[in-house]
């Protein structure tokens, strides 16, 4: 999965619970709404992690993707 054009993107490659989901939900503090963030991680928890970040906390998850080693999320701010 790519980062689509004009989405911020933020690489938690190597980071573990609860590092991806706290700093993912910092960034997405400072965007606007509307705006989506690109979101790269190792951490195979973080793919239902987001999830119910994203379910809770009222941000759509627009998609998340496993490829080898790495999940890519995709998050619209609310």
């Amino acid at each position: 999965m790519k980062n689509e054009e004009g989405a911020h993107e933020l690489d938690l490659s190597g980071l573990n619970c609860p590092l991806p989901v706290l700093k993912t939900k910092k960034k997405l503090s400072s965007m606007d709404r509307g705006e989506r963030l690109f979101v790269v991680c190792t951490d195979q928890g973080s793919f239902d992690d987001f999830k119910y970040f994203c379910d809770h906390s009222g941000n759509k998850l627009v998609s998340r993707e496993r490829a080898e080693d790495k999940i890519f999320f995709l998050i619209e701010r609310k």
